[in-house]
């Protein structure tokens, strides 16, 4: 089994800044993708920032210029960088992570984490 474990999240100003990490632990023989989605109330999960094995990225264009995803394959830890936050950003963070545990590949999610921010 693997868990996603994610921290960092909280209240802050418009404007202000949050990191929020997210570590993978458990049978894990590599992780292809790594990435961050967020759920709005009454609104569908999205797609926030995704990150590759080999470092490449992709972002919501509602995200770009102002959140950055990066990782730590040593550590099976991805980072989402969050600057010039807006109250519309304000959701339940969550990371996703693509783990091949040597046969097969699954999707794994952490529990969520709030980001709330204030106008």
């Amino acid at each position: 089994q693997v868990q996603l474990v994610e921290s960092g999240g909280g209240l802050v100003q418009a404007g202000g800044s949050l990191r929020l990490s997210c570590a993978a632990s458990g049978s894990i023989f590599s992780i292809k993708v790594m990435g961050w989605y967020r759920q709005a109330p009454g609104k569908q999960r999205e797609l926030v920032a995704t990150i590759g094995d080999s470092g490449s990225t992709g972002y919501a264009d509602s995200v770009k210029g102002r959140y950055t995803i990066s990782r730590d394959n040593a550590k099976n830890t991805v980072y989402l960088q969050m600057n010039s936050l807006k109250p519309e950003d304000t959701a339940v963070y969550y990371c996703n992570a693509d783990v091949f545990a040597g046969r097969y590949t699954s999707t794994y999610w952490g529990q969520g984490t709030q980001v709330t921010v204030s106008s």
